[in-house]
Formats: structure tokens, C-alpha cells, sequence
């Protein structure tokens, strides 16, 4: 079972008459995506793909009835899509621009933290449910329908893992880019928690990154209150301290966010760590035998 989306799912592209929104358009309704509309200010009326633009997301929920939001709106005024679609009603939003500005991230933080929405990212691949639906920019073809959940902060590492699982044999459930600026819209353990209770999840690997404690957090949340297996990856561990790598979030700063404290963290709470990123899809078919 997927978690968030499914095939059902009814998606207003924000952004959909740009070069990236175009396109990643066109890639999702071949996977079998149902996108039903697009919002571009003051382009309304337009088709991209046979998809009805609107000017706001508002008047594509009126229209169209879409429940799902992915954006790819550039940084400057990409807080202001997230909002517009909170406001309209959409409680799935995922934002896949990259730069938005710290201090945008912040307002949008709190504008969103009364309302019964779910954002995903910023600076995110998306999400996908294989076979089902894919919002976002995860190439399809890699994924194969399965039980094992992927959550990842880092975009490109998602389809290195999710190749290696599907190779094996082990299909997906759902695979999440939460994202790895330093605000984002959900967490390691928002999602743990929804795995949990999906009965079609049988193991999660999570991939996190330097900077930050979340990978800290989601150790001691797995080790009190999740039952299923997980396999972990940090990326990241030959950073030096104060370089960014890849990501805004991606820093060692202040004594904290270090790879080897992360490491030393998920494997006191009984979790699998692949040392080696080449390793996560046999180290989670020896420890799913197990289990």
C-alpha cells in the first residue's frame, strides 16, 4: 500500500509552463500520474500536455478537483505557490524547487503549521508509489512495486538505492525525498511514523546526509517505537567541518551534523548502517531474511 498518494491521486502541476514544469509534466502522465491541471499566473486558459492551465491553484481545485500540488516554481516566488496551494485546500504539497531562501522556508513554516497539510521538501526529488503514481522527477523506470520504503534527504542517492533494490528483487512500497535544506516540510520520523502503520511496508531504508540532527532523531524513534527493519546510509563522511556538500543543509557546523556521530547513533539503536553505498540493497535482503 502506497502512504500520501496513490493512483487516485488528482495533481495540479504549479509552475506546469515552464521548462521543467513542461517537461516533468509530460514524463509523470506517461508513468500514469493523473495530472489534472497546472497553475501559471496570468496563463490560464492555455494546455500543456492536454492539461488545463488555471491561474490559481484555487480555481484548479474548483475545476478540477486536484488534491495534490507539485511545484516547480522558481525560488523567488516558490514560498508564495506553497501558501497559495495551502490555502486552496491541497494536503499534499510537493515542492521540488531548489534555493528557495531560509527566511521564506520560515514563513511558510509557520503559515502551514495550523492547517492539516503535508509538504514535501523543498529542494526534493518528490515522491512515489510504483506503479501507482510518481509526483515529482524520480525516473519510473528504476522502481518495481514491493514493500520496502525508501527515505531519503538526498535526491540522487535515491536512485542509486532504489536501483539496488529492485536489482535484488525487493520491490517498493513508497520512496520520499524529504529534502535537504535546513527547513523542510517533513521529517525522517513524520514519514517513519505513516510506514508503520501501512501493513504493505515490511523495512524502510533511509538515507540521510551530514548537518543537522535528524538522522540522531530518527535513531531514537525507530529504537523505542518502529518494529520493522532498517537499513541506514549517511552520506557525506569524508566532509570536512564547515563545507557545504550538495545541499544547503548539508553541513557540519557547531560540533554537530557529523557522519560518524550519525553512524554511531543509528547503530546504537540496533539499526543496519551500510558503510558502503554499493551495499544497502543486499545488506536489506540479508536483514529482511532475518526478520
Amino acid at each position: 500500500m502506497s502512504i500520501l498518494v496513490d493512483k487516485n491521486s488528482r495533481i495540479v502541476v504549479q509552475g506546469v509552463t515552464g521548462r521543467e514544469g513542461s517537461f516533468h509534466t509530460k514524463q509523470m502522465l506517461e508513468y500514469g500520474t493523473m495530472v489534472a491541471a497546472g497553475v501559471t499566473p496570468g496563463k490560464g486558459g492555455r494546455e500543456v500536455e492536454g492539461v488545463p492551465v488555471f491561474n490559481t491553484v484555487k480555481q484548479a481545485v474548483e475545476k478540477q478537483e486536484v488534491n495534490v500540488s507539485c511545484i516547480f516554481v522558481p525560488p523567488p516566488f516558490a514560498a508564495d505557490a506553497i501558501m497559495d496551494a495551502a490555502s486552496a485546500g491541497i494536503k499534499v504539497i510537493v515542492c521540488i524547487t531548489e534555493g528557495i531562501p531560509v527566511l521564506d522556508m520560515v514563513k511558510v513554516a509557520r503559515f502551514i503549521s495550523d492547517k492539516d497539510v503535508v509538504l514535501i521538501g523543498p529542494n526534493c526529488p518528490g515522491i512515489i508509489s510504483p506503479g501507482k503514481t510518481k509526483i515529482g522527477i524520480m525516473p519510473g523506470d528504476i522502481h518495481r512495486q514491493g514493500n520496502i520504503a525508501v527515505i531519503s534527504r538526498s535526491g540522487t542517492l535515491t536512485y542509486e538505492v532504489v536501483d539496488q533494490l529492485t536489482r535484488a528483487g525487493l520491490g517498493q512500497s513508497t520512496c520520499i525525498g524529504i529534502g535537504g535544506d535546513p527547513i523542510i516540510g517533513t521529517t525522517f520520523i513524520d514519514h517513519l511514523k505513516r510506514f508503520k502503520e501501512d501493513s504493505e511496508t515490511e523495512g524502510v531504508v533511509l538515507i540521510g546526509e551530514i548537518g543537522g540532527t535528524a538522522e540522531e532523531e530518527a535513531a531514537e524513534y525507530i529504537q523505542k517505537e518502529f518494529p520493522k527493519p532498517v537499513v541506514a546510509f549517511i552520506a557525506g563522511q569524508t566532509a570536512p567541518p564547515g563545507r557545504r556538500m550538495g545541499h544547503a543543509g548539508a553541513i557540519i557546523s557547531g560540533g554537530q551534523g557529523k557522519a560518524e556521530d550519525k553512524i554511531a547513533a543509528l547503530q546504537k539503536a540496533g539499526i543496519a548502517v551500510a558503510l558502503n553505498l554499493a551495499t544497502i540493497g543486499e545488506t536489506m535482503l540479508k536483514i529482511k531474511g532475518k526478520n
